[in-house]
């Protein structure tokens, strides 16, 4: 699993989404304006998050996006999939002639790392960081 500069963007993305009070959209000017980052750019990402049933786009005048799902039910891993897709962290493509057991025992490893990162990934959710911002606040 690896993490890019859009994953940063759209994780912060629905923490601006959630802290909207009721269902009043956001504009992707409005979001980008939050984030010192190009519109443009950031359309991309947020039409990622659509695709992944994350968040929703709204037609009209007072148009934007806004949360399909409720925050404690949008976890980082969420998230982090609908940017980065499922792409594991190493894939052996190295010949071991049997040697390990017929698996990279190297992949192996880095598999059962991933695997736990995952769970915490998935346990962390959006409505988490809202309640840790209020509390220090």
């Amino acid at each position: 699993m690896k993490f890019s500069k859009a994953t940063n963007y759209a994780l912060h993305s629905m923490v601006h989404l959630a802290m909207e009070s009721g269902n009043e959209a956001i504009k992707v000017e409005d979001l980008a304006s939050r984030q010192k980052l190009s519109p443009t750019y950031l359309s991309k990402i947020l039409t990622k998050l659509a695709k992944a049933n994350l968040i929703e786009s709204t037609p009209g005048v007072k148009g934007g996006y806004r949360l399909l799902r409720a925050p404690e039910e949008c976890t980082f891993l969420d998230v982090i999939r609908a940017t980065e897709g499922y792409e594991s962290l190493l894939n052996c493509t190295m010949s071991h002639d049997g040697k390990w057991n017929k698996s990279c025992l190297i992949e192996r490893a880095m598999s059962d790392v991933e695997n736990k990162m995952e769970e915490e990934l998935a346990n962390k959710t959006i409505a988490k960081i809202l309640s840790e911002m209020h509390t220090e606040n």
